[in-house]
Order: C-alpha cells, then structure tokens, then sequence
C-alpha cells in the first residue's frame, strides 16, 4: 500500500455522525479521509417537487432488502454527501433528561443509557451552536436543562400556525417553537421576511436547492474542505469491507470500491459513520476467520436491537384555507411521558411540511372523500394541516438487521404501540377545537415508501456502547471492543431512542467521540 493511502483518521460516511466529528479534528492537521458512497446531490428546481420528491422517490436509494418472510422494499436510505441530513426535516431536539435513565412503558423498558445526560449537555450547547438550531429555552414542559441559550432566536409561527398554537394554549396545553436547524437571513436577532427556508417548504423529505438547511454537508463537510488541505473528501466510493490484521485487533485496510475499480487505504483510526443500518451491514460484511459473525461482533448483537420510532404522518382538513408555506414550526411534548388516564409515554407531536396535491392524489382516500368528494386533490391540499407524530420504539433484540452474503434482511416485529394509538387520539380530540374536520388520514406515501417498515429516518441501536463487552459493541467512547482503531459516530450507539428527533443527539456526540479521539492522537 502506498503512502499515500495511508491516513492518520479515515471516516467512512458524510451524514451528522461523520461530517460532525471530521469538522471537529480538522483543525489538528491530522490527514483525514471521508469516504461518501455517494455523490453531491444535484441541486435544481426538481428538489422542491413533490412528485419528484415523494412519489417518483427520486433522491432515494435504487436498493432493494427483504423484510421478514421474504417481503421486498426499498429502504429509505439517500447515499449523498451530507447523507440522510440532505433530506431530513430539520427539528433537532436534545433527548429529556428522564431518557437517558430507565424508563417504563406500558409493553417494556427503555432501558438507561451507561451514561448520564450531564455528559452530553456541553455537546448539545456545541452542537446547537454549530447547526444553527433556531429556539427558545423554557416554552417545552418537558425540555432538559441547559448551560445556556439557544444561539439563535426560535423560528417565528405564520398566522395560521400561531392561531394554532393559541387554541392548543387554550386547550390547556404547552406548544413551543420547534428547535430547528435553519440558516437564516437574520436583522438584529430575528429572521427577516424574505429568510431563505421560511418562503419555501425544504423540510421533510425535500431537499433544500438553496442550501438553507442546516445538514451535514452546507455545515460540516463543505466549510471543512474548504479550509482544511489535510481533509479529503472521496465520493462515489463504496467500502466493501474492513480488513484487519491477524489479531483481529487492529483494522489495517479500508477496500473500497470506486469507477469500476477496487483500492485500498489504511488508517491509524477508522470511524464508521454509515448510518445504524449500513454501519452494521459493513461490519457484518467485514467477517474474516478471526471475526466469524462479523467485525466486532463476538457480542452477536451487530445488528441487533434496531430502533426507528413509532411513526405516523397525519393530515386533517381545515374547514377554512391554510395558506402557511413554512408550517413546521410548533411541537407539542405535553403527552411525552404520559397523562392524567395513561401514566406511560406517548410520545410527541410536531408539525409536518405541508401536503401536496400530488402527494394527495397518490394516496388512497376514501375517508376524505367521502367527507368531502367534490374537493379536488389540489384543494384538499389548500386546506390540510399535518402532523408529525412518533413514539419511543423499544430495543428488541430481534429487531435486526442481518446479511448473508448475498441478500439484506431487516426484520422487525411491530410491538403493542398503544401509545402511539394514545397519542393519534389525543390529536384527534383537538381536531373540532382548531377547527379541521374530525378525521385524520394517515399518510402512507412519504419518501415514497410505507413508514413501518421502509421508513428508516429515525434509524438506530444496532452496535449499542456500554460497558459489558458481552452485551454491548462499542465502550463508553463509542470504541468497539474487540477492535482498538474501530469507531462508530452514527445512531448505531443508542441503547434507546427516546421519543424525538435523534439527529442532535448523533452531532453531540460525534463531538464528544472527537474529542476522545484527539486526546488519543496527542497522547
């Protein structure tokens, strides 16, 4: 292997977990290396198209996997530079304090993580700062601590979305603005009337063409290359698997497939930061006579104990026009650990991006039709309203994702989700007060794919950090334990998901593992 092959850090993967970390060691001029399995995503007019978006499913992965029992899909995975960020809606929320310890649900435990949120707070403040995430501290009654205030001021409601929020305020609930990752034009502190992202709906499964969102790659990837000679970004490049030496402690070849031809680099550190799903598939594929189930994998719980959020898209109509274009700007968390007649966690509520005819006209609607059967599609969507609703999925260890050298299979068993079913009925008992017609569709089509299983935005937990080696993957460093220049940064560390949004959680940490890692190479 050449010289020039070798590097002091290779990350493998551009989305939050890789793109955070490298923005983080850039600055050391150690010589570090990302590899992007795929290309920058082609910025046009088309990125703002909801046929395109959602029902040609043009951004996403051409793959199929199986499901359990042999059932074939299209995961909803986007192999860009900036990864699944390019296309994910923006809300980063710190998990609850509560999330980190054990946590009983009506089927289960969420169970603690092995370390406590005193831990992450600094790197939340850090990662907040360095998203631009757009806030206010003290409006979300279930909202951790913090050190300091949100950097930037919250997102402000348009009409209709602020009307909302005052119904919901005097339903006896605690809306807040929702925590958002946006760059906006800003004038003494507030967004201005033309802000970039608040004329236009980039969020949720649309790519931003103005580059406005805050992802990976408008944050992290591009102002690092930009300013750091020592960092190279390799795109269009796919690794196949992670050689190590014949102790298996040590990785000593990254084989990556590029243009139709095969090459190899090495690294003193490897970072995987593939995404929960893929990051697991590569060490399972990266088997050798010394890793027989899969690189770092003698716990056999690669893989295991896949996370993703019970989720639902829903759509009310209004009896009145919604004319928001910005409408995801409010969330609801009354309901996050439970309520007066179900002591469990439900979950939380959050606006959606705003539905499109031709989102609508894919669907089946017989509901609404006959409700309401000479509204066309394009005016059903002129008075919908949407929400964004998830709950916490538990670890399970047969929840995986697995290979067998030849095919991908992701297989899950739904579990009771009674409180997700409780927490569509509390929106459901808000619809005659904010004045929607009483029904809620739930939206199959979103990213072109069926949410319960194809639905992998809130991907994580399948190499768990802990302090067991037989029962966990990775240590408190989110270093693998059986492989000691062996790192992951994505949401594959998550003992649990809690019940919102995980992206600011991976960046926080991605911080955090940098920093470790710095400590290692100065050491």
């Amino acid at each position: 292997m050449a010289s020039e092959d070798h590097y002091d850090i290779i990350v493998i993967g551009s989305g939050p977990g890789g793109g955070s970390l490298s923005h983080r060691l850039a600055p050391t001029g150690k010589r570090i290396l990302m590899i992007e399995r795929g290309d920058y995503l082609p910025r046009s007019r088309a990125n703002w198209d909801a046929k395109t978006v959602f029902v040609d499913g043009a951004y996403q992965a051409p793959e199929t996997w199986y499901g359990r029992g042999g059932t074939r899909f299209h995961p909803g995975l986007h192999y860009y530079v900036g990864g699944n960020s390019k296309v994910y809606g923006s809300a980063l929320f710190r998990l609850r304090e509560r999330d980190f310890g054990a946590l009983r649900h009506a089927d289960g435990i969420s169970p603690a993580w092995p370390l406590g949120y005193d831990v992450f707070e600094p790197y939340y403040c850090q990662a907040e700062d360095l998203f631009h995430v757009h806030g206010r501290r003290g409006e979300d009654p279930n909202e951790p601590w913090s050190s300091k205030p949100y950097a930037y001021p919250p997102v402000s409601h348009e009409p209709r979305i602020q009307a909302l929020s005052d119904t919901l305020q005097k339903e006896g609930l605690q809306p807040f603005h929702l925590p958002l990752g946006i760059l906006l034009d800003e004038k003494d502190g507030k967004p201005t009337p033309t802000s970039p992202c608040i004329r236009c709906d980039a969020f949720d499964g649309f790519p931003c063409a103005i580059n406005a969102k805050a992802d990976a790659q408008v944050i992290c990837v591009d102002p690092t290359l930009a300013a750091h000679p020592n960092f190279t970004l390799l795109t269009n490049a796919y690794v196949e698997r992670l050689e190590t030496d014949t102790s298996g402690r040590t990785i000593t070849g990254v084989h990556v497939a590029r243009n139709g031809a095969h090459e190899v680099y090495s690294a003193d550190i490897v970072v995987v930061a593939c995404g929960a799903l893929s990051s697991a598939l590569l060490l399972l594929r990266s088997a050798s006579d010394v890793h027989p189930t899969g690189l770092a994998n003698g716990s056999n719980q690669v893989g295991r104990n896949y996370m993703r959020h019970d989720m639902s898209v829903l759509m009310t109509i209004l009896k009145e026009p919604n004319d928001t274009v910005f409408q995801k700007t409010l969330a609801v968390s009354d309901f996050y650990f439970g309520d007066s007649d179900w002591p469990y966690p439900m979950g939380l509520i959050q606006m959606c991006a705003t539905s499109h005819g031709e989102q609508i006209r894919s669907e089946a609607l017989p509901a609404f039709l006959s409700l309401a059967p000479e509204m066309p599609f394009n005016k059903m969507a002129a008075h919908s309203m949407d929400f964004w609703l998830q709950s916490e999925d538990l670890p399970r260890p047969d929840n995986r994702i697995s290979y067998d050298g030849n095919k991908v299979v992701l297989s899950i068993a739904e579990g009771r989700e009674e409180g997700a079913r409780r927490l569509k009925r509390k929106l459901e008992g808000l619809l005659e007060p904010i004045g929607a017609l009483p029904i809620l569709l739930d939206r199959s089509l979103y990213l072109g794919k069926n949410i319960p299983i194809n639905g992998t935005a809130h991907q994580a937990g399948t190499c768990r950090f802990g302090t067991d080696p037989r029962t966990s993957v990775l240590d408190l460093d989110c270093r693998a334990h059986e492989v000691d220049n062996l790192y992951v940064t994505d949401a594959s560390f998550f003992p649990s998901i809690g019940a919102v949004n995980p992206t600011l959680t991976i960046i926080a940490n991605a911080l955090r593992v940098a920093d470790r890692i710095r400590e290692r190479l100065d050491s």
